[in-house]
């Protein structure tokens, strides 16, 4: 069952990454490209450490029932961000202009 589950979700988590990493490339000034994209990068994985050593003091703290729970708030961030650069005249830049 750990097997299927890891597998489950390491498909879920890579599955906006490419999304990301282009809007970094298309948005990033000139010349810096590389430098944002290893910036995003960076912290992606630092993001995911403290994530992996935080669950299960939280776990101990309130149960495994609700350890995850928190683990939402990223993902609420995230979709916040995309929906207030997506009113930004930046997001023009985004695949050419298309929506």
């Amino acid at each position: 069952i750990m097997i299927v589950l890891a597998l489950v979700w390491g498909i879920a988590v890579i599955g906006d990454s490419a999304q990301f990493s282009t809007a970094v490339a298309e948005l990033s000034p000139p010349g810096l490209q590389g430098t944002m994209l290893t910036l995003q990068t960076a912290t992606g994985f630092a993001l995911s450490i403290v994530t992996v050593q935080l669950v299960p003091v939280i776990a101990d703290a309130v149960g495994w029932r609700y350890a995850f729970m928190w683990l939402a708030i990223g993902p609420a961030f995230g979709i916040i961000a995309m929906l207030q650069l997506r009113a930004m005249p930046e997001a023009l830049k985004l695949a050419h202009g298309k929506r």
